[in-house]
């Protein structure tokens, strides 16, 4: 297997990675855009966007913003009512494994900015039944999380016809460097169903066998391209108008709105995603069994390309959490009525043979490489980047001490008083 000389990325990540002469990934090389761009230039760009879909006559909405209760959600907004003051609506998908703590900021967030919200919570019985499906079709118990937050924004923009919808990074730039930032790339039915799908629209998971029915899909279902052309709906991604660095965007929105962060299991990172029990537990879990690297791969990379972390410490960092153990793995398997052979089993099916083996004696699987074996390539001095600051993550009081956060919280108060 062939890894990234400057990070820790290889070549069979999911979303495809090229490499150049210096064995240098294109996700570090379009990175070093962050640095060479003109990114006062960028942002003005990103004004006269956002100047020509501002409502002059103030009966409607100028935008929508999807939004969770972590990620870059108060940075966005912040972004876009504060310091450009349009006037956003809010949408959020109920992924269902939602903790105390990211009901506790999405409340918050709503409240503290003042904006309107809708919320898509589909019934928890259909999204078990869909959930059986994509784990057994694709090996993934997220595929209605990502379904459902890249479908509603649009759905919610054809009906009340608000044509600019606002994401805040895209992954395939910031990860991988499949589009430059110049390129200006806008969400796409085509990458969405290419890349954060995995291959599969909704009506792909009809099926017999899983009892999946089309009408238990609608919520799922992306509109008609006439239906978008019409209302004219383009989303563009902030990222490429603002040099896009999560963890001092999200440092920012702690020390101005109170942004809660929280401890994950499987990565040192405890901004992003800590509105799920799963996405840094079970779900990093299947990753790591599918591809044979797990999120803190994923920080660690970009904390390496930003001058925060060396190559060594980033592996030595990533390593130790790839083998930690699961401690809300019940939740998901006392919800779905599954057990943990049946879902090991079923996982099992998706595992790439380009890094995985299996002892058909004993029926063990066997990592094959990492990037461990990889810590003294020839040629990674040679394109290493200096660490010039650290990744220290913060962790924020608590608003609720008392709260043990054990439990999945379908809904929560859309509001609190946050003057109190």
């Amino acid at each position: 297997m062939r890894y990234c000389k400057r990070c820790l990325y290889p070549e069979n990540h999911p979303l495809n990675i090229v490499f150049d002469s210096e064995g240098v990934c294109s996700g570090c090389r379009v990175h070093e855009e962050k640095d060479e761009l003109d990114w006062k230039i960028r942002e003005i760009e990103l004004e006269k966007i956002l100047k020509g879909y501002q409502n002059s006559s103030g009966n409607n909405y100028d935008c929508i913003i999807p939004v969770s209760g972590a990620r870059d959600s108060y940075f966005i907004v912040h972004t876009i009512k504060n310091v450009y003051g349009l006037n956003p609506l809010l949408v959020t998908y109920n992924k269902h494994y939602n903790t105390e703590l990211g009901i506790r900021n999405l409340a918050y967030l709503r409240t503290i900015f003042n904006c309107d919200m809708l919320t898509m919570t589909v019934n928890p019985d259909t999204v078990k039944k869909i959930t059986r499906a994509t784990l057994r079709k694709m090996g993934s118990m997220y595929w209605h999380c990502i379904a459902g937050q890249t479908v509603f924004p649009v759905q919610i923009a054809v009906k009340f016809k608000i044509p600019l919808i606002i994401w805040g990074c895209h992954q395939g730039i910031d990860q991988v460097g499949m589009f430059s930032h110049l390129d200006e790339v806008e969400m796409t039915r085509k990458y969405r169903k290419e890349h954060d799908l995995m291959g599969y629209e909704a009506e792909d998971l009809v099926d017999i066998f899983d009892h999946v029915r089309e009408r238990d899909l609608v919520q799922y279902f992306y509109p008609d391209d006439k239906e978008i052309e019409r209302v004219g709906i383009r989303g563009i991604y902030l990222n490429n108008y603002i040099r896009w660095d999560t963890k001092a965007q999200h440092e920012q929105m702690i020390n101005k709105y109170g942004y809660e962060s929280g401890h994950q299991n499987r990565t040192f990172d405890y901004y992003n995603d800590i509105d799920c029990f799963h996405y840094s537990d079970l779900h990093d879990q299947i990753k790591y069994l599918k591809h044979g690297y797990g999120k803190a791969t994923d920080h660690a990379t970009r904390e390496i390309r930003f001058g925060r972390m060396s190559r060594e410490q980033g592996i030595d960092i990533a390593s130790s959490y790839v083998n930690k153990k699961l401690v809300h793995s019940d939740l998901f398997l006392d919800w779905m009525k599954m057990d943990a052979d049946g879902l090991d089993l079923v996982i099992d099916q998706h595992r790439s043979p380009k890094i995985w083996e299996r002892n058909l004696e004993t029926w063990d699987w066997k990592l094959m490489d990492s990037v461990k074996n990889h810590l003294n390539d020839s040629g990674v001095d040679n394109v290493r980047l200096p660490v010039t600051s650290d990744y220290e993550f913060l962790i924020t009081p608590s608003r609720n001490p008392e709260n043990r956060d054990n439990r999945y919280v379908l809904i929560g108060k859309g509001y609190v008083d946050h003057m109190l």
